[in-house]
């Protein structure tokens, strides 16, 4: 029992194990074998190593946006003159890195609370009944009083009066010049894993530069002093028609870097996108048009409570900052090559399955490839006194001679040479 464990310790110490590879000459399988392995190894190179850069590690970044308009407006309506500055038109004002620019309004001035008929279309009535007091509705612009008022044929409501009128929106809109006004994005990233920190602000734009720049995507892509109606045209929009009911665009800040080279090459590319609109100018068909909201400024007269009312069609301005910065590491190169090896294996189960499922020589081949053992083999052969490997050869080759006849195959005819030496 001691001696057979310390053979079965010293076997597995000091013995190795090697699986036997056949050499198989056939033209048809060795050109299957290396077109298969010729793919996979343009598949390594070319999709994992070139295109997908996988012997690079990523990291994406922490982002801050800062934002500042400038430039003002001027509007005539009815004789009434006013100047817009970027308090009035700007919302929120904090230069967020998602704002509107106001660029068409509705006025209504002077409401103060109480009761009023409300807006014809909304509430229409014949009598004290069709207005049930107390209630509202989703599209009404208060609480009815249950009375209906003759003059109108709608229902009293107790409101901000008058109600705001918004049938008719004014075009062209009221602050065109909104298409002059400038945008400063300020833009900083952080690859926490690379420990590099990147700022839209790149090498060669300081103070003077940034005074007469005007962003160009051919001849200054890296000005961050954008016209807004350049914005608009490069998102595929008109201005004139989005101005008018308001829209949605998305300017894309993308950092795409490779920290193997300096990283001063790690600069910030801008695309611009029309988010919601009108870029074809179809949008009569469409339920909900344009982009807008209200807001209101509250006063005081003669102690009563009034508010000016404005329903604001402006121009939604989303930044998104995109990135992605690549850096060579070992490990993901290491582990790419692995994976590549392991893919080479595809070809040896494609060409033993031609081998031993389809070709008309198929029986051979699986002699050759598989050794047969059986109690009865090791008894003749030690009753023949030949080693048990060189009998299990000689009795495969037996079994193809028997089973396919003649062959023309050089290793058939030495396995008949064999077979037939043996038997003597």
């Amino acid at each position: 029992m001691k001696s057979q464990i310390t053979n079965a310790l010293s076997d597995f110490f000091f013995e190795y194990e090697t699986p036997r590879q056949v050499l198989v000459r056939n033209r048809r399988v060795g050109v299957v074998c290396r077109v298969i392995q010729l793919g996979v190894l343009a598949y390594i190179i070319g999709w994992v190593f070139i295109y997908e850069k996988g012997y690079q590690s990523t990291d994406t970044a922490v982002s801050s946006v800062f934002t500042k308009m400038k430039g003002v407006g001027y509007t005539n309506v009815n004789g009434n003159e006013s100047v817009w500055d970027v308090a009035d038109y700007v919302f929120p004002p904090q230069g967020d890195s998602s704002f509107v620019v106001m660029t068409n309004y509705i006025i209504t001035e002077g409401q103060q609370m109480g009761k009023c008929p409300e807006l014809q279309g909304k509430h229409n009535c014949s009598s004290g009944a069709d207005c049930e007091g107390g209630s509202f509705k989703r599209t009404g612009h208060g609480q009815m009083t249950g009375v209906c008022v003759n003059s109108t044929k709608t229902c009293e409501v107790l409101a901000w009066c008058p109600v705001e009128n918004d049938h008719n929106i004014p075009d062209p809109p009221l602050l065109m010049s909104a298409e002059n006004y400038t945008l400063f994005i300020k833009n900083s990233v952080t690859f926490p894993l690379f420990g590099v920190t990147r700022s839209n602000l790149v090498e060669g734009i300081d103070a003077a530069y940034i005074s007469k720049c005007l962003h160009d995507p051919e001849d200054a892509p890296l000005c961050p002093i954008f016209r807004l109606g350049d914005i608009v045209k490069l998102s595929g929009f008109n201005f004139e028609t989005i101005a008018k009911v308001g829209g949605a665009i998305g300017i894309v800040v993308d950092w795409t870097c490779n920290f193997d080279v300096d990283v001063r090459h790690c600069k910030p590319k801008y695309n611009f996108h029309g988010l919601y609109g009108n870029p074809d100018e179809k949008d009569k068909a469409r339920a909900s048009v344009g982009y807008n909201f209200r807001y209101a400024k509250h006063y005081l007269e003669e102690k009563a409570q009034k508010r000016t009312l404005l329903k604001v069609f402006g121009i939604r301005v989303d930044i998104i900052v995109q990135s992605l910065a690549r850096k060579f590491d070992i490990i993901p190169t290491l582990t790419a090559i692995g994976s590549g090896v392991g893919i080479f294996g595809v070809a040896t189960v494609v060409c033993d399955l031609v081998l031993l499922y389809l070709l008309p020589k198929r029986e051979f081949y699986k002699n050759m490839k598989f050794k047969y053992t059986d109690t009865q083999a090791q008894h003749d052969s030690e009753s023949h006194g030949l080693d048990t490997s060189v009998y299990y050869s000689l009795e495969a080759n037996a079994r193809q001679v028997q089973g396919t006849g003649q062959s023309n195959d050089p290793d058939s005819e030495a396995g008949s040479t064999e077979t037939e030496a043996y038997n003597k």
